[in-house]
């Protein structure tokens, strides 16, 4: 593993253990040329998948783009980071176990629309606001409209 501060190649383990969730394990790590201690996280992948977006374009599905998209739609807000994680680890297992390597990028928005929306009501129309392209107030009105069953017009 490659020193994040000096580039060198010369690290050592100094701890390894599961996250709490068991999807990881995570390692604390100590450079041996300039002293640095850093830590990386090892997750089993089962396949490379491909994120197809809607004008065509193909890249490589981003884990840590899933995350900070949660993390900026559930920010300060309750919700316990564990909780936050278990929901993305569903995803990615879904993604994974999905049987198609090319996955469509409504397909990923769709499932953290539906795990947001069990975990926290207002992280749940901050992404959609984003997610559905939210031009003015009104659209906000018609979507919580359509959440409370009680469409406005």
């Amino acid at each position: 593993m490659r020193c994040p501060f000096c580039s060198s190649e010369d690290t050592q383990v100094k701890d390894s253990r599961p996250t709490e969730d068991n999807t990881a394990i995570r390692r604390r790590r100590a450079c041996a040329t300039c002293g640095a201690r850093f830590t990386t996280f090892e997750r089993v992948q089962l396949r490379e998948l491909t994120v197809v977006k809607k004008n065509g374009q193909r890249t490589p599905f981003e884990r840590e783009k899933l995350e900070r998209s949660v993390n900026i739609a559930t920010r300060k807000r309750p919700v316990e980071q564990d909780r936050i994680d278990r929901m993305i680890n569903g995803i990615v297992r879904q993604l994974e176990s999905s049987g198609d390597q090319e996955v469509p990028s409504d397909k990923v928005g769709e499932l953290v629309m539906e795990g947001l929306a069990t975990l926290d009501s207002v992280s749940y129309v901050r992404f959609a606001s984003v997610y559905k392209d939210f031009r003015e107030a009104k659209d906000f009105e018609e979507f919580i409209g359509e959440l409370s069953g009680n469409v406005t017009t």
